[in-house]
């Protein structure tokens, strides 16, 4: 797995002019429905990785290199999000066509005993409480819907899309001054979610990197993992993730400190998220105890074969005991 991953992360750019004519901002529309979303193109280059005056997961710094990917201008809305979930809502916002045969062999979640939204608001705000897992599936179905390759981002291209050329605390500089003209968090959020794309974004065209919701990444969280690279330079690192947990969210969320939210600051999903869920197993699908966990997407410049592309979506989901 961890071969086929780095296999995906392989964009082989055989020259600049050829990258310039097809590696640039788009709409992705889904056939058949109103809807769309966008995805900016994330150069690729060498940057600093971790902080050495942040928390000791964040050491040591060290040099990685990652690949050109895009990445979508915002979090995954609810509105987007909401079709993948149940099929009779998918089927009302299909206004021309038929749906695709393949998505009927697309898992969907479970339905939820609770309300997801938490009471936070549904149109344009970011969908939330999704497990490792569930976040992966919702890829698959994009997949199926569009014939495009869409996964989580690893932990390095997280952190890398997120400074956007910077080396600050954060992507507008070194201290929070200026914080809330970026992001929703703890210190003007009143506590819940807000609508995606309302504060500024960074210099790569991406809004609430930091704030609003906590975003998945594909990697475990291995607290000394930065180890391993120190005096060297890593390229397109990705801790391949074999537990249920922890894995890695990023960018701090509506509920959260202003040192959270921070380029570098790392956090691992915690199976507390779940102990209000009654089922036995517990539930793959989501946490009900999560509202400020949610995702973005990532495609890879080149495209996996088809095969290396379900292997990726279909790695069997662990059981939560």
């Amino acid at each position: 797995m961890k071969r086929l991953f780095f296999s995906l992360l392989v964009l082989g750019i055989s020259s600049i002019k050829a990258q310039d004519k097809t590696f640039k901002k788009y709409i992705q529309e889904i056939k058949g429905t109103s809807l769309s979303f966008s995805m900016e193109a994330i150069p690729g280059g060498q940057f600093s990785m971790g902080s050495k005056s942040g928390e000791a997961d964040e050491s040591p710094v060290h040099e990685v290199k990652v690949d050109p990917f895009w990445m979508g201008t915002y979090e995954v809305t609810w509105d987007l999000y909401e079709p993948f979930l149940y099929k009779d809502y998918e089927l009302s916002k299909q206004k021309e066509g038929a749906l695709p045969a393949e998505v009927d062999a697309v898992t969907r979640p479970t339905k939820p005993y609770l309300d997801m939204t938490f009471g936070m608001g549904k149109e344009g705000h970011p969908a939330l409480a999704m497990t490792h897992y569930n976040a992966i599936q919702f890829c698959k179905w994009l997949y199926v819907r569009t014939g495009v390759f869409y996964r989580l981002p690893t932990e390095a291209e997280w952190e890398y899309a997120c400074r956007a050329g910077s080396k600050t605390a954060y992507f507008f500089g070194e201290n929070a001054d200026a914080l809330g003209d970026y992001a929703w968090y703890g210190a003007n959020s009143d506590k819940h979610t807000h609508k995606v794309g309302e504060k500024k974004p960074n210099a790569y065209g991406l809004y609430d990197m930091l704030g609003n919701v906590s975003e998945w990444t594909f990697d475990q969280y291995i607290p000394d993992f930065y180890s391993q690279f120190e005096g060297k330079v890593a390229e397109n690192p990705v801790a391949e993730p074999t537990e249920l947990y922890a894995h890695v969210i990023r960018g701090g969320s509506f509920d959260s400190a202003a040192k959270m939210l921070r380029s570098s600051a790392r956090s691992g999903s915690d199976p507390v998220w779940k102990q209000l869920d009654p089922q036995m197993p517990k539930s793959n699908w989501w946490f009900p105890e999560a509202p400020f966990v949610g995702m973005r997407l990532v495609r890879p410049l080149k495209a996996p074969s088809p095969q290396e592309a379900m292997a990726y979506y279909d790695k069997a989901p662990i059981e939560d005991f």
